[in-house]
């Protein structure tokens, strides 16, 4: 089990006080990993790294090239390595008003400042932290990078779980999601194959839905178009992302782990 072992590996997580981000700084923390919790808001972070062994929390704006710099540059100044890059920062639509939700999360009228801003977080921010956190470790020639995308760039969106029993449609998942996790899923490939020469290894991980309190009639849709009859929790992806960033997957890159309760299957 030593190839698990995270010890002595200098872990960045991003997006890490998300739903799933926030199990994986424990997960990797728990495997042996020194956790950077990077996110927006960096008191938050601070307090959130307390809660952990050997971490360090830093806030950064993944769109912005000059505060991964800043980051880059405060982790190589506390650990001098990075040997891990957790790719999990994104954002998903949310609509300021429910009542407003279905017309605008329709394709027809999808305001254009929705989707720049989802490609801007999504697409570019990806880029931008492979790059400015990525460098360091091609130039050290060795490094894990996981790129976290989903099931909605693998497979379109099944609009009817977001039907309510009386066959009234509040939401439609909107097309920037989708679309800019199945280019993170490009980006993944072309990275894996640039990076593979100078030992930097890059894969993506496709998690399922995870059940946050949502309304009970989205879990039970869910559910029911799943193999395994239940949405996940965070817990789920927490030896993914072990085996994703450990020496364990050492002959693995440019690969899509899907794990979605076999939701791709059907």
């Amino acid at each position: 089990m030593k190839d698990f072992d995270l010890t002595g590996k200098v872990c960045i997580v991003t997006g890490a006080l998300g739903l799933i981000g926030r199990d994986f700084c424990r997960a990797l923390a728990e495997a042996g990993g020194s956790v950077v919790v990077t996110d927006l808001e960096h008191a938050a972070c601070v307090d959130r790294a307390t809660q952990l062994p050997k971490a360090m929390g830093h806030g950064a704006d993944i769109t912005r090239a000059d505060s991964l710099t800043a980051l880059r540059d405060a982790v190589l100044a506390r650990f001098g390595r990075i040997d891990v890059l957790i790719n999990n920062a994104a954002i998903n639509d949310k609509f300021e008003s429910p009542t407003a939700a279905a017309r605008e999360s329709m394709m027809e009228h999808y305001p254009l400042e929705l989707w720049q801003r989802s490609l801007q977080a999504n697409i570019t921010g990806t880029f931008l932290a492979c790059q400015v956190l990525g460098t360091p470790m091609a130039e050290r020639k060795s490094g894990s990078i996981v790129n976290i995308a989903s099931t909605y760039g693998i497979v379109a969106p099944d609009q009817k779980l977001y039907t309510r029993p009386d066959g009234t449609q509040p939401f439609y998942k909107s097309p920037a999601y989708p679309t800019t996790k199945a280019a993170v899923l490009g980006f993944t490939r072309y990275l894996a194959a640039y990076w593979g020469p100078a030992g930097v290894r890059v894969n993506a991980l496709s998690p399922g839905g995870v059940e946050a309190g949502q309304d009970e009639y989205f879990i039970a849709n869910y559910a029911a178009r799943t193999p395994l009859g239940r949405m996940a929790t965070p817990r789920d992806y927490a030896g993914a992302i072990v085996f994703l960033a450990s020496d364990s997957s050492a002959y693995m890159t440019g690969a899509n782990l899907v794990v979605d309760g076999g939701w791709t299957a059907w």
